[in-house]
């Protein structure tokens, strides 16, 4: 399934089993992997949780069917050997404990063994054969013949290779929708008029479209069906069972009754059951694309540039209730706040201007984060009237989530003594500043990086977001003596409650000297040692090798690297050149594998090295405030703010994003936040939409 080979997953599973993270794994265990990344080792850590899960459901069937007397060898086998979970639920069930159907009705009347008589093709004559099941409850051969096409009928839709068949069949089919008479006049269902009376290949339907005619289904508004050929349907399981080995009937009546019996199964039992599975399964493929989708847009999203550690002036932007201002210092720490009114109704504007100024001198203010929302546009021009330090720049932040976080626990934990809007400024700042340690402290699914988020799996979703978040922070590392609670419970092996105790244990003590006195730390055993502290940065510590990715297993390889040059350790560091001197094969031995060598080496070049780029800047086109001021063919800047499977939508300044159709990418990939040229294809003012092309 994920193309790797037998050695890869048994020392992955291994090392899982035994504590082992993601990350540790996938950065200083790469021999143990022949190199998986942290994408491969999540999904094999997904998948086999998922087989465990079968495992465990296996031995539960077979427990059941055995107690019921009915395990036989072949049974066993094939149970055993299910590397599916459909298809064990297939051989499970003619023998899971059921409520009472037509077909238990008819066996409790006895009308099992002509049901077998008709099944073993020994009856010619159905109807004669069925006067002698005439007793209390069975008025005549009708009622007999009828009781056991419901047995026979059930036994079809048990049977796991019609079944299987079946439901091969209809993934090849398309998925219809029809629109529902509830949706008539109601202003609700006009975002689903795209799929009134829609149909679709099931096996390419993109999951957007997918998604979106379930929700509109579970809203009401649309009926959705699978277009079998009920006839075709009916016969497939009529000729799947003769030919199984039993062969044909003997005669046309009884023929007709086994017809008879496989439409109804067909239309009463399988058809229901099956196109019920088939539409999980593609919602399951369109979750997992969907998912895909919002993991890399996370990611892209936590990994974006830093403007780094600057005295912040914060301003989230509005208009009646005025534009709230937040001063940050260097480690994000509120000095000051705010609120000044210089739009309308108020017009404060001279007023606004003296406060800011004052506020700019006052902290020696060295950057402006603004937020990107409401009166965004206004107050950037508003700024352009304020006498700015030399290299202070006006930066604009997305202020997706900020409201969130300043609602949340984490907020009022914080900023105990501060409103919302205090809050919410700050992690305007404090997002410009570094977004990944401010980032990790909101829910990813506010910040507006995915498509049909409360649609797709809810647990697999959080796997997903867990995960990247989890990638983010260790890609880049953390500062083990600045870090928040919040930034470090996603380091490798330490987690909410020993992030609490290490930052606890920190305020008590004073910064940590070492990463070795981590160990000092309450219940951070030699485990959690291990698998963190690669990932924790100790800036200016008495060992430099504390501030790189360099594990604290492998300082005795670098002080061998020192010795064999004749430097210092502390020259060796950070020196590209002394670096290209050393042969990696000589230090190759026992478990230290090449692979190991060589990012010991990459890392003693760069040590500590941030792998996100620098800020850059951006501003909007003038004159462009209003969708009326669009025309076609008109090109203008803009940033990437949200991609979906359809396309990706683009902020070029307005309160609507415009949207640039998968057709117009040619293929290309965009990514989160990037700045981009687009050009105007059409404007819907009645809809309020914007279809953008891209020109760079």
């Amino acid at each position: 399934m994920l193309g790797l080979k037998a050695w890869q997953v048994e020392n992955c599973v291994e090392m899982l089993a035994a504590g082992d993270t993601i990350p540790f794994i996938s950065r200083y265990r790469k021999e143990k992997t022949g190199g998986m990344d942290d994408a491969s080792v999540a999904e094999l850590k997904h998948w086999s949780e998922l087989f465990d899960e079968l495992e465990k459901r296996k031995q539960t069937i077979l427990e059941t069917i055995s107690e019921a007397g009915a395990l036989s060898d072949e049974l066993r086998d094939a149970i055993e050997n299910c590397v599916s979970s459909t298809v064990l639920e297939d051989l499970y069930l003619p023998y899971r404990p059921k409520r009472r159907t037509r077909a238990t009705v008819a066996k409790e009347l006895g009308l099992e063994p002509l049901a077998e008589l008709m099944l073993s093709m020994r009856s010619r004559d159905p109807k004669a054969d069925a006067r002698k099941f005439m007793r209390e409850g069975v008025a005549d051969a009708d009622a007999a013949l009828a009781g056991a096409r419901d047995i026979i009928a059930e036994r079809f839709s048990e049977s796991a290779p019609i079944r299987e068949k079946l439901r091969a069949s209809m993934r090849r089919r398309r998925i219809v929708s029809k629109v529902s008479k509830s949706a008539s006049g109601n202003p609700e269902a006009e975002k689903y008029r795209s799929y009134f009376n829609w149909s679709f290949p099931l096996e390419r339907v993109p999951a957007h479209s997918l998604l979106a005619v379930l929700r509109a289904n579970r809203e009401g508004f649309l009926s959705i069906d699978i277009d079998c050929d009920s006839q075709k349907s009916a016969d497939d399981i009529y000729y799947s069972y003769c030919k199984s080995g039993v062969g044909f009937p003997k005669s046309e009546a009884l023929s007709a009754q086994l017809k008879a019996a496989c439409a109804d199964s067909w239309k009463r039992l399988l058809e229901p059951s099956l196109s019920g599975e088939v539409i999980r399964e593609a919602k399951e493929k369109a979750d997992r694309e969907s998912i895909s989708v919002f993991g890399d847009n996370l990611r892209q999203l936590l990994l974006e540039a830093p403007l780094g550690q600057k005295i912040t002036l914060a301003i989230d932007p509005g208009f009646r209730n005025g534009c709230k201002m937040a001063v940050l210092d260097r480690q994000g720490r509120l000095l000051d706040h705010c609120v000044i009114f210089p739009h309308p109704p108020q017009n404060e504007k001279v007023k606004s201007l003296q406060v800011i100024q004052e506020l700019l001198r006052k902290y020696s203010v060295e950057a402006i984060a603004l937020g990107n929302g409401t009166a965004s546009r206004e107050t950037a021009e508003f700024l352009k009237m304020v006498d700015l330090p030399a290299d202070c720049r006006v930066w604009t932040v997305s202020e997706d989530g900020a409201s969130v976080y300043s609602a949340s626990p984490v907020g009022r934990e914080e900023f105990p003594n501060e409103d919302v809007t205090v809050r919410g400024a700050v992690s305007i700042g404090r997002r410009l500043m570094d977004p990944l340690a401010e980032l990790v402290k909101i829910d990813p699914k506010s910040l507006g990086v995915g498509q049909y988020q409360h649609d797709v799996d809810q647990n697999l979703l959080k796997e997903k977001l867990d995960n990247t978040v989890e990638y983010c922070v260790n890609k880049v590392g953390v500062n083990l003596n600045t870090a928040s609670p919040y930034l470090m419970a996603y380091v490798a092996g330490i987690g909410p409650s020993l992030a609490a105790k290490i930052v606890a244990w920190r305020e008590e003590h004073g910064a940590f000297a070492s990463r070795e006195a981590l160990r000092e730390v309450p219940r951070l055993g030699d485990k959690t040692f291990e698998q963190c502290a690669g990932f924790l940065r100790i800036k200016g510590g008495s060992n430099p090798l504390d501030n790189s990715a360099v594990h604290p297993e492998s300082y005795g390889i670098v002080r061998k690297m020192a010795a064999d040059l004749g430097v210092e350790l502390s020259s060796l560091v950070g020196n590209a050149e002394l670096c290209a001197k050393i042969d990696p094969a000589a230090y190759v031995g026992g478990e230290v594998g090449l692979p190991t060598v060589t990012d010991i080496l990459r890392e003693l070049a760069k040590p500590g090295l941030d792998p996100r780029e620098q800020a850059s800047e951006f501003s909007f086109m003038e004159g462009v405030n209003d969708l009326e001021d669009l025309v076609g063919g008109m090109e203008l800047p803009g940033i990437v703010t949200n991609i979906t499977a359809f396309g990706a939508f683009v902020d070029i300044g307005l309160h609507e994003n415009g949207l640039i159709h998968v057709s117009q990418l040619g293929g290309r990939r965009l990514a989160l936040h990037q700045k981009i040229k687009v050009k105007v294809l059409s404007t819907d003012l009645e809809r309020r939409r914007i279809s953008l092309g891209i020109v760079s």
